[in-house]
């Protein structure tokens, strides 16, 4: 995803009404202590206080956390509020999916929130985003103005601000349910819905940059002698200048043809994705073939050795499995979820034996078993 990059629509993709309701949104209100920024409302761009649809509340033990007012919380709405809720994901098992998948082709992290709105009032007024974005609409429509980037793809920690756009929007795109948007960080854009109300979730996708790959590189470069040792900074200058020679060629060495996929490679196996714990089972996973176990790394990857060991690579942690472990490591790999029974069955390894591997992943934080798929 180059400097080039430009926004995308998708017309009619799928029906998206089942992927997250408005029963869910509720009932997500309604179960969870959604303080601020988690939960917030936006009106003009103003973002409006929390006690205009909250109370505060005394736990037994003291803690003060605050309670979401049903009758408020509609007034601010009717009123021309929008509604965000961050992470979406790690509270609606449904989204998680979603996250998880594109995670998985994107190889990149994705944090899912939502926005409700029920007037054509703009929430946010026009800004951009410093993360890549595909929105989804689930519900109504929303009208999109957008312009195009005054400074090419902006850093979240950047050395300058980009300057706002002027004069017109470059295009209006109208997102109707079922429609899917890509926009590039950097893009400016303001969202209003058109008329109704509207649901969709906004998918951030954290960028991957030349910033990123050089700081691991730097870190990798520690194993140098020539790295590791002092800048000679009270030296001559012609002993400045051949130890800035002895760096760059170590450097340029470093920046070799595969560098890239290396990169991605080592930063996928090392990120612990999204922990889940397997109780009731706290001492390993028994040999029950109706326990269903998916990977929780998504980032996990695994080869064949020369030797025809199967080599599994996820959550910072590395395994060597014997050869008829392959067809177990390759359903987890892959993202599925399967019974102990159905990988026993693919890889004619004994349930027991299937039990004993997948504990190996539990006890390391990677995997995660529960009684449904």
């Amino acid at each position: 995803m180059g400097s080039g990059r430009i926004y995308r629509l998708w017309p009619n993709v799928a029906d998206f009404s089942d992927l997250f309701t408005w029963d869910d949104l509720n009932e997500i209100i309604a179960r969870h202590r959604l303080e601020p920024p988690r939960l917030r409302l936006f009106n003009d761009g103003t973002q409006v206080p929390q006690h205009a649809y909250t109370h505060p509340v005394v736990s037994k033990r003291h803690t003060v956390w605050h309670r979401i007012e049903p009758g408020n919380l509609h007034r601010q709405l009717a009123d021309g509020a929008s509604l965000v809720l961050d992470a979406v994901d790690a509270l609606h098992r449904g989204v998680e999916g979603l996250a998880e998948a594109l995670e998985r082709r994107l190889r990149t992290d994705v944090q899912v929130n939502l926005y409700a709105s029920w007037t054509s009032k703009e929430g946010f007024g026009l800004h951009f985003d410093d993360h890549d974005v595909v929105v989804l609409q689930l519900e109504g429509a929303k009208r999109w103005k957008i312009h195009a980037p005054t400074r090419v793809d902006p850093l979240r920690i950047d050395v300058e601000a980009p300057e706002p756009p002027h004069g017109e929007p470059l295009t209006e795109i109208v997102l109707q349910a079922g429609d899917m948007l890509y926009l590039p960080r950097g893009w400016w854009h303001a969202v209003a819905a058109t008329e109704g109300r509207s649901l969709h979730l906004t998918c951030g996708l954290k960028p991957t940059t030349g910033a990123d790959l050089l700081s691991w590189l730097a870190d990798q470069l520690r194993a140098s002698a020539t790295v590791r040792a002092n800048l000679p900074y009270l030296a001559s200058a012609e002993e400045q200048a051949a130890h800035l020679e002895a760096l760059r060629k170590e450097a340029t060495a470093a920046l070799h043809d595969g560098l890239v996929e290396e990169f991605i490679r080592a930063r996928a196996t090392t990120d612990p994705g999204r922990p889940k714990p397997s109780l009731p089972f706290v001492n390993g996973i028994p040999a029950d073939e109706n326990l269903h176990v998916r990977l929780t790394a998504s980032g996990a990857w695994h080869e064949v050795d020369n030797e025809g060991h199967v080599v599994m690579n996820a959550g910072g942690q590395q395994w060597t499995f014997a050869a008829p472990a392959l067809a177990v490591v390759e359903h987890l790999t892959g993202g599925r979820t399967a019974s102990i029974g159905e990988l026993a069955v693919a890889s004619s390894l004994s349930v027991g034996q299937v039990a004993t591997l997948v504990s190996e992943l539990v006890t390391a934080d990677v995997a995660a078993v529960s009684r449904r798929r």
